[in-house]
């Protein structure tokens, strides 16, 4: 996606173990992506990706055994596919994110 969307300016992360490695720090300086961290013991900091992470775990990685990482790639492609393009969210009057991408960026929900 990041290949013909281009890459974020930023992303907000937690203090988790998964985001202050240097791995994750240098990709992100080698993409000029700016890693903004929430303060330590203040989820609600990062409240969107908190919901996001839980629904995550529960509807992908809690069904799922993976075996191999080709075998991870190919299940997280699928649920990413499903979440963006068949999955209606109440949030954006129940409809799927891509349309948002369809219709010009339009966020909100007509009245």
């Amino acid at each position: 996606m990041c290949r013909t969307a281009g890459y974020p300016k930023t992303i907000r992360v937690d203090q988790g173990s998964e985001f202050v490695s240097g791995d994750m720090d240098l990709w992100a300086y080698q993409r000029g992506v700016v890693l903004d961290f929430s303060r330590p013991g203040k989820p609600t900091d990062n409240a969107f990706i908190e919901a996001f992470n839980g629904r995550f775990r529960a509807e992908c990685l809690n069904q799922h055994w993976f075996l191999t990482l080709a075998d991870a790639t190919e299940k997280l492609e699928a649920w990413r596919r499903y979440h963006n393009e068949e999955r209606p969210h109440g949030a954006i009057g129940n409809k799927v994110p891509i349309m948002l991408a369809k219709s010009g960026g339009v966020t909100s929900p007509s009245p």
